[in-house]
């Protein structure tokens, strides 16, 4: 039977009290009711909790009603509800989400945090922390990033740890090089001098692409850093992703923000200005969910599974290397 509005809300106070006192309720409120995935006209009394377990997994005390003095209730997971913070801010400890970098850099996003040794390090970009190979291990790295207000030392949170190198594709050399015609010509000429079939051509050599764009830093401090990512909570494991896979991320520029993965297998020629463009294969491409600053962003499935680290994009695009590819890279898990 369908309820109005005030008959769900003097319900709902004679209950909170209760609803609130079982284990996982974070909220309560009045919405409509989810059935089969699909929003109800039907009011209910809704309970969010922090993660949603089976029947099996609760004691009876803690089960939410199918009903309440005759309303029908629904219970949405939510995770803990958390006050706001500014992602440019200084953080202590600091959450995945907010600014970061290299004392040389303007800011990007400090992704999430991994193990290295059995240690907890920073994950982000390497031309977030490493400041796209100029950096030494070592290296300050600063909390707020330089450009959101972080100094040296006030602000100093981490030391570069390792990075993996980017490689850079230099301009081709022109196609008719008069030096390197004119040695091939001469190396032809000896061939058949000496009656050898050997022959001698001009080749362009290229740089190996890249898979990862990524670094890790060693905080000064374990317990300045949290492994939580702002607005999202604790990763609840590593996935995969592929062609359709909802997404979301923290950033340091635009938030939360969400996307799912619109190409997979994706070769792309990445701008890092003053010239130097690197390829990336093997990359996850979304839509917009990010502008600068965001780099560095642990990227997440709807199931808190981390399944990439964001490091490029346009207005309209994100790009995103596969965490399987990072934690290979340097060396690292969860």
């Amino acid at each position: 039977m369908a309820h109005d509005i005030e008959t769900v809300r003097n319900a709902l106070r004679s209950v909170a009290p209760e609803l609130h006192a079982r284990a996982n309720v974070v909220a309560t409120g009045v919405g409509h009711k989810v059935a089969e995935g699909r929003r109800t006209t039907d009011l209910s009394i809704v309970c969010s909790v922090t993660r949603k377990l089976a029947v099996a997994e609760l004691p009876p005390e803690d089960l939410i009603p199918p009903q309440v003095e005759g309303v029908p209730t629904d219970v949405v997971q939510t995770g803990r509800i958390r006050a706001l913070q500014s992602p440019v801010g200084r953080h202590r400890p600091a959450p995945g989400g907010v600014s970061i970098g290299h004392r040389d850099i303007t800011a990007g996003t400090l992704g999430c945090l991994a193990r290295k040794d059995g240690d907890h390090v920073i994950l982000s970009n390497n031309h977030v922390l490493a400041n796209s190979n100029d950096a030494f291990r070592g290296d300050a790295i600063l909390q707020p990033g330089p450009v959101d207000g972080g100094q040296f030392p006030g602000d100093h949170i981490a030391n570069l740890e390792d990075f993996v190198t980017i490689r850079f594709r230099e301009p081709e050399p022109p196609s008719q090089c008069p030096t390197a015609r004119a040695v091939v010509a001469l190396l032809n000429a000896i061939c058949r001098s000496i009656g050898s079939k050997t022959r001698y051509q001009v080749v362009t050599m290229e740089v190996e692409d890249n898979l990862v764009d990524a670094a890790i830093a060693r905080p000064l401090n374990p317990a300045d850093v949290t492994d939580e990512i702002l607005q999202i909570g604790s990763i609840a494991a590593v996935g995969v992703a592929e062609l359709g896979t909802p997404l979301k991320k923290s950033g340091r520029t635009t938030g939360l923000s969400a996307g799912e993965v619109l190409q997979t297998d994706v070769t792309v020629d990445v701008d890092y200005g003053g010239g130097r463009t690197a390829r990336f294969v093997d990359q996850l491409l979304a839509g917009a969910m990010s502008q600068g600053g965001d780099s560095g962003s642990a990227v997440l499935d709807d199931g808190n599974r981390l399944v990439g680290l964001l490091f490029a994009g346009s207005d309209n695009t994100t790009i995103v290397n596969r965490i399987s590819h990072v934690f290979s890279a340097l060396g690292i898990d969860r």
